[in-house]
């Protein structure tokens, strides 16, 4: 009865550790190319906006923000993600594009997480809130 209960606990053990933390932890191949922003702190972006991402090699990724373009570096290491503006464009839109632009800018510092979801890439603060949530172009 002892073998029986051992290799019962075993098994259970085996199959707990194989389980998922609720999000698969993303690599920078798996984001590298462009993506479209759909969501914004779960509000959805203008129709039609040119609002995206694209992820380079070696760490590099240019955007637009709805108005102006920007560039910068990421990090992705063991499951965080680092996402930090050198630059951007100051053109001036129509004041629906600069709103949702102030959003988008807001949100790229406080990202701290990805994951993939449905396939969306999820942008994720330290609260594990979704702060963009982006579909492949």
């Amino acid at each position: 009865m002892f073998i029986k209960s051992f290799i019962f606990s075993v098994a259970l053990i085996g199959l707990a550790a194989c389980q998922s933390s609720g999000g698969t932890q993303i690599q920078s191949t798996e984001i590298q190319g462009v993506w479209n922003i759909e969501t914004i702190i779960d509000r959805p972006v203008i129709d039609y906006s040119p609002a995206q991402l694209i992820f380079a090699e070696e760490g590099k990724f240019t955007g637009n923000n709805s108005c102006n373009n920007f560039f910068g570096n990421y990090s992705i290491n063991e499951g965080n993600v680092r996402l930090m503006i050198i630059g951007n464009t100051m053109k001036a839109c129509v004041d629906a594009l600069m709103e949702q632009e102030q959003r988008v800018m807001s949100t790229i510092p406080e990202v701290t997480s990805a994951s993939m979801s449905q396939g969306k890439l999820l942008l994720k603060d330290a609260k594990g809130n979704t702060q963009l949530m982006l579909s492949k172009g």
